[in-house]
């Protein structure tokens, strides 16, 4: 590891602990009221959203005010997604409604893209909405260093990840692709423990400057972005504790590390892929049978560029 990893490690690694709702608080009234806006992109989350959202508003909307706007970003959800989110007391936008002008393409990127159009916090807290037994931790703990520490500009949680009960095993695409691609070619990254953790608060003065790839690549491409963009020194992350979600099977996870592995890719050599897909294999009734699924090779350009957003932050 790099000495200023090393050194980064111990002044831009905290616990959630390190700053109580108080301190956030005054920190908070001292920087002017910072607006602070949370994001749930979801589809198909009925399980687990309503839990999700019940507990931030509780815990940081009415206990507290250290949140001022909560928004499930519906991607097209079957079930009761949106139904469920707005009982539970968030406000539902669907994807497909937001910058109607440019047609929307499936993906998580896309969504965390298109939600700078329809929050206005200072600061924009992602979290993902398959968790399980959510702590408000995820919230307060990735905002808690952009209040209280200027420097800061990006704050990803970091966590255990049970798989089957077993501690530390989940996260299998971050650690057969992700951490070698960031080890490799990024290795000022190497200290992030959960550099493809969906839970991470952003100031949106940078947001609106990276460019969003549209798939599962988006989390590392904003991270590499940010490293570019605004130095080491400005990204930190905090231990939140412990992440539960729906894991996905081994065949998703293997197109979550082919879109990855692309959005690196891309980044490195800023050139065009020769085949942009990944085939599969499942066992039929002859034997296996080839499936190819392609990989999201498609990035949205920073928000800053886009003439409805320039539009909406100037009125």
């Amino acid at each position: 590891m790099l000495e200023e990893v090393e050194r980064w490690l111990t002044r831009r690694s905290w616990s959630a602990d390190d700053r109580p709702l108080d301190r956030l608080l005054d920190a908070r009234n001292e920087a002017h009221g910072s607006r602070v806006s949370v994001v749930l992109p979801a589809l198909n989350e009925a399980e687990t959203v309503g839990d999700i959202v019940t507990t931030i508003r509780r815990e940081l909307m009415e206990k507290v005010r250290l949140v001022d706007e909560l928004v499930v970003i519906d991607s097209g959800s079957t079930d009761a997604t949106g139904e469920v989110a707005r009982r539970a007391g968030a406000r539902v936008v669907h994807r497909d409604a937001i910058l109607p002008r440019i047609p929307a393409v499936p993906g998580k990127g896309e969504v965390l893209w298109r939600s700078l159009l329809v929050t206005s916090g200072d600061i924009v807290c992602f979290i993902d909405a398959d968790l399980k037994d959510f702590s408000a931790d995820f919230v307060s703990g990735t905002v808690g260093p952009l209040l209280t520490d200027p420097p800061v500009q990006f704050v990803k949680a970091m966590y255990d990840r049970p798989l089957d009960g077993t501690t530390a095993q989940g996260g299998r695409v971050t650690e057969m692709v992700a951490r070698p691609l960031l080890n490799l070619h990024w290795p000022q990254l190497a200290g992030f423990v959960q550099p493809l953790g969906g839970e991470y608060a952003v100031r949106r003065s940078l947001l609106e400057r990276l460019p969003f790839p549209v798939g599962y690549g988006v989390e590392l491409g904003l991270l590499v972005d940010s490293l570019h963009t605004v130095g080491l020194d400005a990204l930190a992350q905090v231990d939140v504790g412990v992440r539960k979600h729906r894991h996905q099977d081994g065949q998703a996870l293997g197109r979550m590390a082919a879109t990855i592995y692309r959005t690196a890719q891309l980044r490195l050599s800023r050139g065009p892929l020769v085949c942009p897909s990944i085939t599969q294999f499942e066992r039929g009734e002859h034997g296996f049978v080839p499936h190819t699924y392609p990989v999201d090779t498609e990035e949205r350009p920073p928000m800053c560029e886009i003439e409805e957003y320039v539009s909406r932050r100037a009125a």
